[in-house]
């Protein structure tokens, strides 16, 4: 069966190239440029973004927790030239109804899995690359995907069996005016970036419009083994960066490699220098540049 179109909401087929001038303009910009699809999630419907088009391997990005499809706002425009580039906001974030009730994220999985297969069409070909909790996603669908699945690549992963720093972080629910901007800012600059002068008034955008939608709940699950069991069993060749300063691996980056290693011991490991847990947002063009070359060079397309 195929994806429910959001009829309402359906974008032409084109790309903004750029995320200048206000950010709440740039960011309709980009969405008013994204095909909108609907798949069943629990008793609603998980939402779907799909951009762009050409003869590569599509790419399905699963942004972070507490995220929505925002979080690749600095990278759509780039990945999408020459194939098609999906981004979800998963189950209880952004768009997307809650997920039926779950104990571990493999149930929540199985639901982007079948969507996915309803968006693209079961066997077609795809490359997935997952930040943080979408990474912890990613590895349960890895597990249970077929040959269709051509890479998964892990972007700042928990979930490795590896104790990781305290981060604190502030509420932000009962803030208004200043004080919740001067709260998001806190926040970002604790977990989301190496160098907080790089949080720009879009970054602050982004995490307000994130945090307004934010139901489901996945920060239980970074201290477990969850993705590294789960990513044992992908039959796709797999990839895991790191911005250098990410606050939930630095400075232990190298055990985390070798926890992937031990159960996939042919993975590419990479940092990108002088970023941090958002390094996609963070250091756009490096991430960008480093992903569409493992896809094209590595991957093969």
């Amino acid at each position: 069966m195929d994806a429910m179109p959001d009829e309402m909401s359906r974008g032409p087929e084109r790309v903004p190239e750029g995320m200048d001038g206000a950010p709440d303009a740039a960011l309709a910009r980009l969405d008013g440029a994204a095909r909108h699809l609907r798949t069943p999630c629990g008793a609603g419907e998980m939402a779907w973004r799909v951009w762009g088009g050409g003869g590569g391997i599509p790419l399905v990005l699963l942004h972070g927790g507490s995220g929505s499809w925002r979080h690749w706002a600095r990278n759509v425009a780039a990945l999408a030239r020459g194939r098609m580039v999906v981004c979800p906001d998963l189950p209880g974030l952004g768009d997307s109804a809650m997920p039926p009730p779950a104990e571990t994220p493999a149930p929540v999985a199985a639901v982007v899995r079948a969507g996915l297969d309803r968006v693209l069409g079961a066997g077609t070909p795809y490359h997935l690359c997952g930040f943080s909790f979408g990474a912890l996603l990613s590895g349960h669908i890895a597990a249970e995907a077929g040959p269709a699945l051509r890479s998964v690549t892990l972007v700042g992963a928990g979930a490795l069996g590896l104790p990781r720093q305290i981060t604190p972080l502030v509420k932000v629910r009962s803030e208004t005016g200043e004080a919740r901007i001067a709260a998001h800012r806190h926040n970002l600059a604790s977990l989301m970036f190496a160098d907080p002068a790089r949080i720009d008034p879009l970054a602050l955008a982004i995490q307000e419009a994130n945090s307004q939608a934010a139901r489901f709940r996945s920060r239980g699950f970074a201290s477990s083994t969850s993705l590294k069991d789960a990513i044992a069993r992908s039959r796709a060749p797999v990839a895991l960066l790191y911005g250098e300063r990410d606050a939930i691996a630095w400075p232990e980056i190298p055990s985390r490699f070798a926890a992937l290693h031990a159960v996939q011991p042919e993975a590419w490991t990479g940092v990108i220098p002088g970023a941090g847990h958002w390094v996609a947002y963070e250091a756009a063009a490096g991430f960008n540049a480093m992903l569409a070359d493992m896809l094209d060079r590595r991957f093969g397309g």
